[in-house]
């Protein structure tokens, strides 16, 4: 390997991060170093003492790439993003990150709200999580909702001219039609967010003397309802289990590994009480210490957590823990202290997290382990039924998603060893076809995934971006009857690439249709291989409508504003972002038109008119 050996003896003796890379382009591990020399080397030294999944990994590297960094934080903070962002085979990771839920508080609107979202963004709103568990996130908010009623539904958007039914059940104070003003409500928000902070003792308190002095001014309805509040307050503080006396705000972090499994739990205490735990199996941990798990964790967790404690504890000692700290006081604006408690109070909390961690572990384990057993089963099912040469590892189902022709669309969607491949779906804008035609719609979308595949096993090694389409299927699914096989099995054939199985699942009964057989197969109704064909033909359709119907929705806004004189692509955009559908556009009044940042009242007199 004459590139590395080059690479390998003009590495600098300076802080950065180094990436591995195999003979595809594709990326395999990204690392960290105070001296990128003496790290990089260390690899291909002695490789008999390294554990067997670095000598897989070493055995794969076709080339290494670096980034100096100003000072070991930098690389720390660098390390970090590129593993989050680009997920490496042979690095720990979160398993299934990006699906994490959060709590988001809209601070920066007039009137905030209380939703879920999946990712943190720097839109001024406060986020709460990541929570592992979207019912539990869901249970929280609902009963926050009874605690502190606030705007459920769509208002300010949809203008009211009478409260709706959240305001009857008492979920929402409706400002909607003035029952609550602008500096009430957000006093409600506000002490939601203190809530969810940990802080909910005050909130007690303070609910309690208002209720008092409500029933004392003979305000009794008012009273009742504050009582209501406050019982259900309490019922959500009593579930937070005291840890102990010490008022510090605290992250407790607990790890069980067994092989190549390993869960972390994190107790988020505040003021003393275990405000929730959360757990987070963890992918790519073997031949990992447990110290080289933990580090991977917390500079994983805490890139995606806007709820940083004073403490951080820890089961184990990990590397460059001062490095930690200062990236995460770099990151957050304030001291955050990493430490590994040996003795006393807080020993006894980091191993009752360990325990907690031992026991999610088992659980994960059983869940896994069925899990396996059930889609195995399944793909060896669909083997049998189907005659296949091969085990379908590899199965991509492909769906066309329109309304009379317009935005047409097509999905790709992927499962392996039984279970969906997110990384691999793509999605095609049909681009050739005019008019509702989806046997020509899905002729395009296969010409366009197996031309790539096809150009790709032409050139040796490949470009690296062509390399996610280099793998072909064991097994291809068409959503439709026979017209789609037909129309799929041409395209196939006129690619040369017509050993690869193909068959075509209709709706109505689920039936089967397979080249060079008269009548369709039907799976055994109650059959783990009914069950997976049906699971990959929703996931295609879901994903394939999802995307038509943004298509659909940008198309439509964008159409009716073109027709309007005076509306140009700011204004779109702006109109676009304050009411996001022509519905939400109908229902403003050109007061509320107008303003919007570049509006007139001219010009929204003319838009209301056209709408």
């Amino acid at each position: 390997m004459p590139a590395i050996e080059d690479t390998l003896r003009t590495l600098p003796d300076q802080p950065g991060v180094y990436k591995f890379l195999d003979a595809r382009g594709q990326l395999l591990y990204v690392g960290k170093a105070a001296s990128l020399r003496n790290r990089v080397r260390s690899y291909f030294q002695k490789t008999d003492a390294l554990s067997p999944k670095v000598q897989r990994m070493v055995a794969e590297i076709a080339r290494i790439e670096y980034l100096l960094a100003a000072s070991p934080v930098q690389s720390l903070l660098w390390e970090a993003d590129l593993v989050k962002n680009e997920q490496p085979r042979y690095n720990v990771r979160l398993r299934d990150d990006k699906h994490y839920p959060y709590i988001r508080v809209t601070l920066q609107e007039d009137w905030p709200r209380m939703q879920i979202a999946r990712r943190i963004a720097r839109d001024g709103a406060r986020y709460f999580g990541p929570f592992t568990d979207s019912t539990a996130v869901r249970q929280t908010m609902q009963s926050l909702s009874r605690v502190f009623p606030r705007v459920l539904c769509d208002w300010p958007r949809t203008p009211r001219t009478r409260p709706c039914i959240y305001y009857d059940i008492k979920r929402c104070p409706a400002p909607c039609v003035g029952y609550i003003d602008q500096v009430a409500y957000r006093d409600l928000v506000q002490r939601s967010v203190r809530f969810l902070e940990g802080r909910a003792q005050p909130e007690l308190e303070a609910m309690r003397a208002e209720m008092e002095a409500a029933a004392e001014a003979l305000e009794f309805e008012r009273a009742a309802r504050l009582r209501d509040r406050l019982r259900a307050m309490s019922t959500v503080v009593d579930q937070q289990k005291v840890i102990y006396e010490s008022l510090v705000d605290q992250d407790v972090l607990g790890l069980a590994r067994e092989q190549s499994h390993a869960c972390v739990v994190v107790f988020v205490i505040r003021a003393g009480r275990l405000l929730r735990s959360e757990r987070f199996p963890l992918a790519g941990v073997d031949g990992e210490s447990e110290s080289e798990l933990l580090a991977a964790f917390v500079t994983q967790y805490y890139q995606q957590t806007s709820e940083l404690p004073e403490m951080v504890l820890l089961p184990a000692s990990i590397e460059d823990v001062e490095a930690v700290g200062s990236w995460l006081a770099q990151l957050h604006g304030r001291r955050v202290e990493v430490a590994v408690p040996l003795r006393g109070e807080k020993r006894r909390v980091v191993e009752l997290a360990n325990a907690n961690a031992h026991e999610a572990l088992e659980r994960l384990k059983a869940e896994w382990l069925a899990d396996a057993e059930r889609t195995s089963g399944a793909v060896l099912e669909l083997q049998e039924h189907l005659e296949l040469p091969h085990l379908p590892q590899r199965i991509e189902c492909y769906d066309i998603s329109n309304t009379q022709g317009a935005a047409s669309v097509g999905s790709m969607v992927v499962f392996e060893a039984g279970q969906p491949k997110r990384s691999a779906y793509r999605r095609f804008k049909i681009k050739t076809v005019v008019g509702p035609n989806d046997f020509a719609s899905l002729q395009e979308v296969l010409r366009r995934r197996f031309k790539r595949a096809a150009q790709h096993k032409a050139d040796e090694w490949g470009a690296a971006g062509e390399a996610s389409w280099a793998e072909l299927p064991d097994l291809v699914i068409i959503d439709g009857g026979k017209g789609q096989l037909g129309a799929a099995l041409e395209v196939l054939r006129e690619l040369d690439m017509a050993e690869i199985p193909t068959v075509g699942l209709a709706k109505e009964r689920e039936e089967l249709f397979r080249e060079g057989n008269v009548e369709p197969l039907l799976l055994p109704r109650n059959s783990q291989s009914l069950f997976l064909v049906q699971r990959i033909r929703d996931e295609a359709h879901r994903f394939a409508i999802t995307f038509h119907r943004s298509l659909r929705g940008k198309r439509s806004l964008q159409s009716a504003l073109d027709e309007v004189p005076g509306i140009g692509p700011r204004r779109k955009q702006a109109l676009l972002k304050q009411f996001g559908s022509v519905r939400g556009l109908r229902a403003a009044s050109v007061e509320e038109l107008a303003a919007v940042p570049g509006m007139t009242l001219k010009t929204a007199q003319a838009l209301k008119a056209a709408l």
